[in-house]
C-alpha cells in the first residue's frame, strides 16, 4: 500500500537520525515518493545535503536560509501528502507537537499536516519513562496519532533500557498499516506459508522449493487491514511480520494440527502453503547409509488439509492456492469445487518471474461465483493486496 504514496519524512535532533537514511530507502523501495524536514539540530547528525542526494527533492530544515524561495516550505511540504512518519522523534519534538509549538521548520509543517501520522520516539530509557513524556505520547495518541514504541538494548549514553529507535522494518510496516484500508479489522484470518518437509531419515526428506514470501505478504497485508492474523509456517527463512501471532511447524501433519487448532476461531482461512503431497511410508530415525538404502522409496499421501477444511462445518470464508504448470485455469476450478472452496488463488510456475523463489508472481483469482481476476506479474505485497480486496469483498456479500 506504500508504492505511489507521497510521503513526508521528519527527522530530529537525535543520535538515531542516520537511521533515518535506511527509512529513507525502505520507503522508497516500496515506490514512495519521499520529502524530509529536518530540525537545525537533526542537521548536526547526517547533513540536509545527504537526504536531497538521496530523496532527490529539496529538505526542509532551515526557511530562512532560502530566501530566494517562491513558496512557504512548511506549507509546501505537506501539500498533497499521504502520510508524514517522524523517526527518530525525540522527547522535544513529541512535546511541541502535544502542545501545538511550532518554532521550526519540522513542527511548523507538523501542524500543518492533513494526513495520518507515524512517530517513532528514541531517547534516552528515563526521559522515555518521564511522565510528561508518556503523558504527551497518550495525548497524542488520542488524537489519532499512530506510534512505534522503542526497542529495548544499548543506549548512546551507555545504559540499556527502552528508548533504541525501532527497527526500520518495523517502522515501514507500521507505514504500510497507516496507509491500508480497515477492510478486515476485528477480522481473525488464518494464514498458512512455506512449505512442508518429510523426513526420509534423520538427515534427508521431502519438500519443495516454496519460501514462504507469498503467504507471509498476505499475513503482513491482513495485519495492515486490521485483522487477528494467525501464520502458520513451515521452514522459512524469513522473519514473521510483526504484529501477528506464529506457529512454526515441519510437516504435514503438524500443519493439519495446528490448523484445525485454529481453523473454528478464524472467519478467513487462506490455505497458501505448498504442503508436500507425499511422505515416505517408512522413516528410519537414523542415516540410512547410501550403500545398504533400498532400490525403491515407498510413499504415502500426506493430509490433505484443505479438503478437510472444506468439509468442517462452520462459517468461514476459505481460499486455496495452486501452483500449476498446464491447464492451469481447469484445474483451478475443479480443485475450487472439489475442495469446497470460496476462492483459489492459482498461478503457472513454469511463467518467468510467476514460481518459486522470487519476489514476484502473477496469478489469477477465482471465486465460486464464477468471477475470475488476472493479476500481472507484480510484487508479491501487491498481490496480497489485491487478493485480500477479494476476500474483503466476499465477505461484505
Amino acid at each position: 500500500m506504500i508504492s505511489g504514496k507521497k510521503i513526508m519524512l521528519g527527522v530530529s535532533g537525535s543520535i538515531a537520525a542516520y537511521k533515518a537514511l535506511d527509512i529513507l530507502r525502505r520507503l522508497q523501495e516500496e515506490g514512495a515518493s519521499v520529502r524530509v524536514a529536518m530540525t537545525k539540530n537533526a542537521a548536526h547528525f547526517v547533513s540536509p545535503m545527504t537526504f536531497l542526494t538521496l530523496s532527490r527533492h529539496p529538505v526542509l530544515w532551515d526557511e530562512f536560509r532560502d530566501s530566494g524561495r517562491s513558496d512557504i516550505g512548511h506549507i509546501a511540504i505537506t501539500e498533497g501528502l499521504d502520510l508524514a512518519v517522524i523517526a527518530p522523534a525525540t522527547a522535544n519534538v513529541i512535546g511541541k507537537l502535544a502542545a501545538g509549538i511550532a518554532d521550526d521548520a519540522l513542527t511548523s509543517a507538523l501542524l500543518a499536516l492533513e494526513c495520518p501520522l507515524v512517530i517513532a520516539p528514541a531517547m534516552n530509557d528515563r526521559m522515555y519513562r518521564n511522565p510528561v513524556v508518556q503523558r504527551n505520547i497518550g495525548f497524542l495518541r488520542e488524537q489519532g496519532v499512530r506510534f512505534v514504541d522503542p526497542e529495548e538494548g544499548p543506549l548512546a549514553c551507555g545504559a540499556i533500557g527502552q528508548g533504541r529507535l525501532a527497527e526500520t522494518e518495523r517502522i515501514v510496516q507500521e507505514v504500510a498499516s497507516a496507509l491500508s484500508p480497515r477492510s478486515l479489522a476485528g477480522v481473525t484470518v488464518l494464514i498458512t506459508a512455506g512449505p512442508t518437509r518429510e523426513p526420509i531419515d534423520a538427515v534427508r526428506f521431502i519438500s519443495n522449493p516454496s519460501t514462504g514470501r507469498m503467504g507471509f505478504a498476505l499475513a503482513e497485508a491482513a495485519r495492515n487491514r486490521g485483522a487477528d492474523v494467525i501464520l502458520i509456517s513451515g521452514p522459512t527463512e524469513l522473519t514473521p511480520p510483526w504484529g501477528v501471532s506464529h506457529v512454526s511447524v515441519t510437516t504435514a501433519a503438524e500443519m493439519r494440527r495446528a490448523v484445525m487448532d485454529s481453523a473454528g476461531k478464524a472467519r478467513v482461512v487462506i490455505m497458501a502453503a505448498a504442503v508436500s503431497d507425499f511422505r515416505s511410508a517408512e522413516r528410519s530415525e537414523g542415516k540410512i547409509k547410501k550403500e545398504s538404502a533400498p532400490e525403491v522409496l515407498r510413499l504415502e499421501r500426506t493430509e490433505d488439509i484443505l479438503l478437510e477444511l472444506g468439509r468442517t462445518p462452520g462459517k468461514r470464508l476459505l481460499v486455496g492456492f495452486a501452483a500449476e504448470t498446464d491447464s492451469v485455469i481447469q484445474n483451478a476450478r475443479q480443485k475450487l469445487k472439489q475442495k469446497n472452496l470460496d476462492m483459489i488463488v492459482v498461478n503457472d510456475i513454469t511463467r518467468q518471474g510467476a514460481g518459486f523463489g522470487t519476489d514476484t508472481n502473477a496469478v489469477t483469482v477465482l471465486d465460486r461465483s464464477g468471477a475470475v481476476t488476472d493479476l500481472p506479474l507484480m510484487k508479491k505485497s501487491e498481490v496480497a493486496a489485491r487478493i485480500l480486496d477479494n476476500v474483503a469483498e466476499l465477505l461484505q456479500k
